[in-house]
C-alpha cells in the first residue's frame, strides 16, 4: 500500500498543497492559481512536470470539478447533494471503473471504493494549522487520481471563507 500526506500550505495565494511519501520526501506538489474565476490546481511532479490539472466547473448543479491530464478529462469529482449525516462524491472516470468517495458526516475520514472493493482511505489529521491528510493507496491504483480527487474533496468540504 502506498502511503501519502497530503498538507495545504499555510501561507500561499491560491490552494497550494504539497504530497511526502510515506519516507517523507516531496513527491507531488499541487500549485492552486490565485485571482481565478473557479478553482484551478496544477498537480506536478517535484521537477515541475503536470501530471493533472483539476478545474472548477461553474455552470453544473453542485460542485464539480474536472480532472485532466494530457489534455483529456481522466475524471469528474462531484459531490452528491442528496446524502444526510455523510459526505459523498463520486468519482467519474472513462469506462467502468468509476470510484466512490464516502465520507462522515465531519467529513474527515474518506473510503474510495469501486463497487465493493475498498481502493483508499483518507484520514484528516487533527490538531495542525492547516488540512493535512493521511492517503493511504491500494498498490495498481492510480496514486494520481486519488490525491487530485482528495484535494477536490478538501475544497468542497472545507473551504476557507476569506
Amino acid at each position: 500500500m502506498a502511503r501519502y500526506l497530503m498538507k495545504q500550505k499555510l501561507l500561499c495565494l491560491g490552494n497550494d498543497y504539497t504530497v511526502k511519501d510515506a519516507d517523507g520526501r516531496d513527491v507531488y506538489y499541487v500549485d492552486g492559481r490565485a485571482l481565478s474565476i473557479g478553482e484551478k490546481l496544477s498537480f506536478q511532479d517535484m521537477n515541475g512536470n503536470e501530471l493533472a490539472f483539476i478545474r472548477q466547473k461553474l455552470l453544473s448543479w453542485g460542485p464539480t470539478f474536472e480532472i485532466e491530464r494530457d489534455g483529456k478529462i481522466a475524471a469528474v469529482v462531484k459531490k452528491s447533494l442528496f446524502t444526510l449525516l455523510r459526505c459523498e462524491f463520486t468519482v467519474d472516470v472513462p469506462g467502468p471503473d468509476d470510484l466512490v468517495a464516502l465520507g462522515n458526516f465531519w467529513d474527515y475520514e474518506y473510503r474510495f471504493t469501486r463497487g465493493a472493493d475498498e481502493v483508499a482511505k483518507v484520514s484528516k489529521a487533527f490538531f495542525t494549522w492547516t488540512d493535512t491528510y493521511g492517503v493511504d493507496v491500494e498498490p495498481g491504483e492510480d496514486d494520481v487520481l486519488v490525491i487530485a480527487a482528495t484535494v477536490v474533496i478538501d475544497l468542497c468540504c472545507h473551504r476557507k471563507h476569506d
